[in-house]
């Protein structure tokens, strides 16, 4: 997604709201297409305002620093695909999808096709969902542009992703994320290092990098960003590398992978928060990180359903050569 961040300079007088500010700063600030009013309050997924959430209307002053990151540029169609899915679990309500690793959620700027959606679209036998021309996007345009998306996987990390194929479960489904005491989400992942502790809770809030606004970094000691709870148990370790198991309290944005490397064991492969292993046999590793197992209530289902998404061949690959290196 498309992300801006600026600080209000110390020569800028008085207080004025949010979107107005952004409304009259230059088309260059956002690669040549200009930020109006209209444009920012129906495509803006997240505003933050000296790091905490906030709204269009907020006032803004001199030393403040605006992050926004939105979505634009909805293509005219978006196409049923035959992209073959390895389903879980279907029902007349929801389909539980194995998300191959490289596979994007959703249309989105620089991933127009090949998505879970243009899949699932020509398996269900859905027809092309069109864009009127000259439509304006809104926030209830871009919810229907991505049919039966209740969460997302980053696009390397592959694993289970539930969907919903009629409007009531889609509801249904977006109510029990909302309440993530109510879901169980975990993940394995092969990391570089090793925890001094091997089990426990990660509490933090998670915040944009200062120093890199389109990463995000886990801090403590304050209420700015995001609260954030992951609970981790490293449950085999290799010479200087951890098989672990994370469980998710919340659903932040690269969660785990924050996390991880705030623990001091940045996820393998990641390309953004990971160690470069230069001379070791993962150096071109990708993303060691899976959605492995999710359990949640179902529309219509009395009790909890478990799914599991079986251990991804890449991950078996570099464990059968850290038990060869390193053994148990």
């Amino acid at each position: 997604m498309p992300f801006f961040s600026a600080k209000i300079p110390q020569s800028f007088e008085g207080s004025t709201r949010l979107d107005k500010y952004i409304a009259s700063l230059p088309a260059s600030a956002f690669d040549g297409n200009s930020m109006n009013r209209s444009r920012l309050k129906s495509g803006a997924t997240e505003i933050l305002l000296n790091g905490k959430s906030s709204k269009v209307s907020a006032k803004v002053k001199a030393g403040d620093t605006i992050d926004i990151q939105w979505e634009e540029s909805v293509p005219e169609n978006i196409e049923p695909e035959n992209i073959p899915l390895e389903i879980i679990y279907e029902d007349e309500n929801v389909c539980v999808v194995n998300k191959k690793q490289g596979m994007v959620t959703h249309p989105a700027a620089g991933n127009w096709s090949g998505t879970l959606v243009n899949a699932l679209l020509w398996h269900w036998g859905r027809a092309t969902i069109h864009q009127e021309t000259g439509q304006e996007v809104s926030a209830e345009m871009l919810a229907k542009r991505r049919p039966g998306i209740i969460h997302r996987l980053d696009k390397d990390t592959s694993g289970i992703i539930i969907t919903a194929k009629n409007r009531a479960s889609e509801e249904f489904l977006h109510d029990e994320f909302l309440h993530h005491n109510r879901i169980t989400k975990e993940y394995i992942a092969i990391c570089c290092g090793r925890p001094k502790i091997l089990e426990g809770k990660i509490e933090t809030q998670i915040i944009r990098d200062p120093r890199d606004r389109k990463r995000f970094k886990a801090v403590v000691g304050t209420d700015e960003g995001k609260k954030a709870v992951s609970i981790y148990k490293c449950f085999a370790t290799y010479g200087p590398f951890s098989l672990m198991r994370i469980r998710i309290k919340t659903g932040r944005t690269h969660q785990i992978r924050v996390h991880m490397k705030f623990l001091g064991c940045p996820i393998m492969g990641d390309p953004i928060y990971g160690n470069f292993l230069k001379g070791s046999p993962f150096q071109s590793a990708s993303l060691m990180l899976h959605a492995y197992l999710l359990k949640i209530h179902l529309p219509g289902k009395k009790e909890k359903v478990t799914f599991k998404a079986p251990v991804p061949l890449r991950f078996k690959k570099v464990l059968r050569t850290l038990h060869e290196k390193y053994g148990r």
